[in-house]
């Protein structure tokens, strides 16, 4: 098997984009396309995300065509541990590559994409300059407030307050500086020490359930939240997610979650742009552009505002007989 790739990254947080080689994909939603390739294909993900093609914190994400009526295309993302309901900096890297390389043409200065993505229909644009795709937003699925105020005892950790929210995936958010975290690389073995630990008390002590789909209803990760480091900002967060992987950008997603928690907590207002950083010190913009109800959550609609680059091409082989095809972790 050879399979090509396009990668890329946004704010420092890579994403590995199949561009041939995929064999089909049965589904009709992208749900049903996700579980049909993890059922079939997993092995590709393995392949490609794990050592020694990837790394232990690689994204992927596959291009399929649109499963509405009206969408552009379809996706959905991979990681060491398996599949995500929704990638923020893959939607905004998504975004520069179909137009930038003419996989889906359309005209103008701001030409708006509909995307089909696991957890509903995303709506981004590409705003160029000269051409080219400068930087990208979207407009992503109701966001809301799950849990808030809540505490928990860690053993080796001790009590911890955290909030849960949803942005296409459900995170649980804790201040860094009550559990005297530093936002940094500092720190980066602790971030994902407690973030795992975290994740997996909250997950097996509070009902994390989506108000539709039940193959979203699961805690994706732990977000850590502190004071920014560059004074003209909002914030910093880090992200911890899958098997300890720690999100190098801002995380789309995750600060779609936190403009819901914000605003339900009246810390944001309809329209306010705030810039939040990542561990790295790279940003991304997000804004509530609408209220919105989902179920029965008052939620928003958040538009979050990004950068991404193409970083590279490869063409990757799979020998039958190399015992290590299907990859391997170290965390």
């Amino acid at each position: 098997m050879v399979l090509k790739t396009l990668d890329m990254h946004t704010g420092g947080e890579p994403l590995r984009i199949f561009v041939n080689g995929v064999p089909e994909i049965k589904g009709n939603t992208i749900l049903e396309k996700r579980k049909y390739f993890s059922e079939h294909f997993d092995y590709i993900r393995k392949g490609t995300m794990l050592e020694p093609r990837g790394h232990a914190d690689m994204y992927g994400a596959i291009i399929t065509e649109p499963v509405t009526g009206d969408g552009d295309f379809g996706v959905f993302f991979m990681h060491n541990e398996g599949y995500s309901t929704m990638c923020g900096h893959g939607i905004i890297a998504v975004t520069k590559l179909v137009l930038d390389t003419d996989i889906i043409i359309k005209k103008g200065t701001d030409p708006v994409l509909k995307i089909d993505g696991p957890s509903g229909r995303i709506t981004a644009t590409g705003h160029r300059k000269n051409g080219i795709v400068e930087k990208a937003s979207f407009r992503n699925v109701p966001s809301f407030v799950l849990l808030a105020d809540q505490m928990i005892e860690i053993p080796g950790i001790g009590r911890v307050a955290f909030d849960v929210a949803f942005g296409g995936a459900f995170y649980a958010f804790c201040e860094a500086k009550s559990l005297a975290l530093n936002l940094d690389g500092s720190d980066y073995n602790k971030l994902i020490d407690y973030g795992k630990r975290i994740k997996k008390a909250v997950a097996g002590n509070f009902v994390i359930r989506h108000p539709f789909e039940e193959d979203l209803s699961f805690l994706y990760g732990t977000i850590f939240t502190g004071d920014p480091y560059d004074y003209r900002h909002h914030s910093r967060n880090v992200c911890i997610f899958a098997e300890g992987e720690v999100d190098r950008s801002a995380t789309g997603s995750g600060i779609s979650a936190r403009a819901a928690l914000h605003f339900a907590k009246k810390e944001l207002n309809l329209n306010e742009k705030i810039t939040i950083e990542s561990i790295l010190g790279s940003t991304m913009d997000v804004r509530v552009v609408e209220k919105t109800t989902f179920g029965d959550y008052d939620a928003i609609v958040p538009e979050v505002t990004g950068t991404a680059y193409i970083t590279g091409q490869n063409e990757f082989c799979f020998d039958p007989d190399d015992p290590l095809k299907g990859g391997f972790i170290f965390r």
